[in-house]
Order: structure tokens, then C-alpha cells, then sequence
């Protein structure tokens, strides 16, 4: 492929989505964004992106080639190319988006859901360059999470294999938007880390700078604020959020003895706040065949366009036949 040939990464959010057109080697030469408009058709959504990308590829010179676009979208189905009850978007059970994306672009077209999205972008761009054997977190509103096993996303037989974050912490635990109680993304994500802060403001009396907060209001970054402070409210919240998740990453480990985990998102910019005790709390879990063997790292994709660069792996993987369905 001529050295000014790119792939078309589109990552779709219930608020914003964007684009850009990545190379080979991970650059990101061209981006946008527009509001996703959750209340309309998928079929807007398209039109309107293909119209954003058509704009913003003038900006490239003419000898500028597209071999795919891939996608990063909620719920998205990579055997099907379909895009299934999506929390936040008002499309029915099924949309089959990578159609309608071919309707308009003469390119192959591969779609998965974001923290797919995300574990490959990291194999392909990331920390994971050279391993075969990995585990990516995404943690934001939820937790998502991507397994790759022998250099390949994992899918399972349906596509949605490697659902960590709908795994049961406890089985009458905390209800989940997904209708179960007791998922791991209800105490490990953003909005987790504010639950565990309510409960502890309700069972302790130390004294907090965020018993003054609204609690519909409370967010992960006043939390945050909060422990670099030495809010010991703050702190606890961190640690119990660390522990559940250092316990589910140790059952992880088990079924699939990767090489590294990753975290990536919005809760895991909280850093050593976050990654020190979940990294003690893992060690302490795991089975003793595994301990001593498992990284525990922060992902080394760009906060500001790693979905983007996600998606756009995902093209560079089907083009280059390096990725084959589980």
C-alpha cells in the first residue's frame, strides 16, 4: 500500500461522535466531530458523518487513498455488522450499520463495540505492540472491556464474548442499567465510584468536603479531587473500587493468562489513586500459578483520540487479514 493510505475510524457515542483517517503507523491526519443526535435514525447519523468525512478530506492531498473505515459503536456486533438495542440511541433492536455505510463508500467495512475497539487500537498502536495475550478495561459511564487471545479479539459465537464488566460481584448487589443486580461496571466505573461514595457517606461520619455535594450531581472528578486531597471518604471509595476490580481481573487471568492488562477512560486517568491498589489487590486474588506474571498498565492511547485510533486498527486488522472471527 502507497505510504498515503489511510483508514477511516469513526467512533459512535450517544452524544458526540467522530472521526479521523489514521495511517499504518497510527497517525492521526484529519479529524471531526458532530453530535450523534440519539433521537434520530441511524440513517441520519451516516448521512451526516459521510458528509463531515467527504468535507474534511479535502484537507488531504489528492494522491490520498481509503482501504476501510471501521467503526466503534454501543452494542455494535462484528459477525453481524449490526448494531443491537444501543443504550442511548433510539434505533430499535438492530440497525445494520456497516450497510449502510457501504451504501455510500465502496470500502470494506468492519464495526465491533468500543472497548473492542479500544483492546485493538492498544495491539495495534498502543502498550500491547508485540504481545499476543491481553486484556483491555475501558472505564467510563461503564466498564467495557476487549480480550485478545493469540493476537486476535476474541468474539465468541455470538460476537459479544468478553462482557467483563456484566459479570456478577454480587448476586443481589447493585441494579444495573443492563436489568440484572450485582454487575462489576455498577461498582467499578465513574458512575460506581459515586454509588460507593453515597453508601460511605451514609455508613461513616468522618468528616468530607463531599457530604457538602449534591448526590444526583456527583461526579468521578469530584471524587477524585476529593483523594488527592486526602479526603478519607474519598480514599475509601478508591480502594473499594480497586478491590472489586483487582478480584474480577484475578478471575480474568484464569480464563485467559494474558500478558497485560489495560486500563483505559475517563476513571483510569485517576492513575496510581486507582492502578496502585488494584495492582495489590490483583496480586493478592490471583492463583498462584499466575502471580508475577500479569502487567497491570495504563493504556498508552491518547485519551482525546483513542476510540478513533480503536476504530481505526480494527480497519488496518481486516484489510491485513490479521484478525479472524473466534
Amino acid at each position: 500500500m502507497p505510504a498515503d493510505n489511510f483508514m477511516i475510524g469513526i467512533d459512535i457515542g450517544g452524544t458526540t461522535s467522530a472521526f479521523g483517517f489514521v495511517d499504518r503507523h497510527g497517525v492521526l491526519a484529519c479529524e471531526g466531530t458532530l453530535a450523534t443526535q440519539a433521537g434520530q435514525p441511524a440513517q441520519d447519523l451516516v448521512t451526516r458523518l459521510c458528509d463531515a468525512i467527504d468535507q474534511r478530506r479535502t484537507a488531504l492531498p489528492q494522491q490520498t487513498v481509503f482501504s476501510g473505515i471501521g467503526i466503534g459503536a454501543p452494542n455494535a456486533n462484528y459477525l453481524r455488522g449490526t448494531v443491537e438495542n444501543p443504550p442511548n440511541l433510539s434505533w430499535g433492536a438492530s440497525v445494520n450499520l456497516v450497510e449502510l455505510f457501504r451504501q455510500r463508500y465502496d470500502l470494506p467495512v468492519a464495526i465491533t463495540n468500543d472497548a473492542n475497539a479500544a483492546a485493538i487500537g492498544e495491539l495495534q498502536f498502543g502498550g500491547a505492540r508485540g504481545m499476543k495475550h491481553v486484556i483491555v478495561i475501558t472505564l467510563g459511564t461503564g466498564l467495557g472491556s476487549g480480550l485478545i487471545v493469540n493476537g486476535r479479539l476474541l468474539y465468541g459465537t455470538d460476537g459479544f464474548a468478553g462482557e467483563i464488566g456484566h459479570t456478577t460481584v454480587t448476586p443481589e448487589g447493585r441494579s444495573c442499567a443492563c436489568g440484572k443486580q450485582g454487575c462489576l461496571e455498577t461498582y467499578v466505573s465513574a458512575t460506581g465510584l459515586c454509588r460507593t461514595v453515597i453508601e460511605l457517606l451514609a455508613q461513616r461520619r468522618d468528616p468530607s468536603p463531599l457530604r457538602e455535594a449534591c448526590f444526583s450531581r456527583l461526579t468521578s472528578k469530584q471524587v477524585y479531587e476529593a483523594a488527592c486531597e486526602g479526603d478519607p471518604i474519598a480514599l475509601a471509595a478508591f480502594d473499594a473500587t480497586a478491590r472489586i476490580l483487582g478480584m474480577k481481573l484475578a478471575d480474568a487471568v484464569a480464563h485467559t493468562s494474558p500478558e497485560a492488562i489495560f486500563l483505559s477512560g475517563g476513571l483510569a486517568a485517576a492513575g496510581d489513586l486507582l492502578i496502585t491498589p488494584t495492582r495489590r489487590y490483583l496480586d493478592e486474588y490471583l492463583f498462584n500459578p499466575y502471580k508475577g506474571k500479569v502487567k497491570l498498565l495504563r493504556s498508552e492511547l491518547p485519551e482525546d483520540s483513542g476510540a478513533i485510533l480503536g476504530a481505526a486498527a480494527l480497519a488496518w486488522h481486516e484489510v491485513g487479514k490479521v484478525m479472524i472471527k473466534a
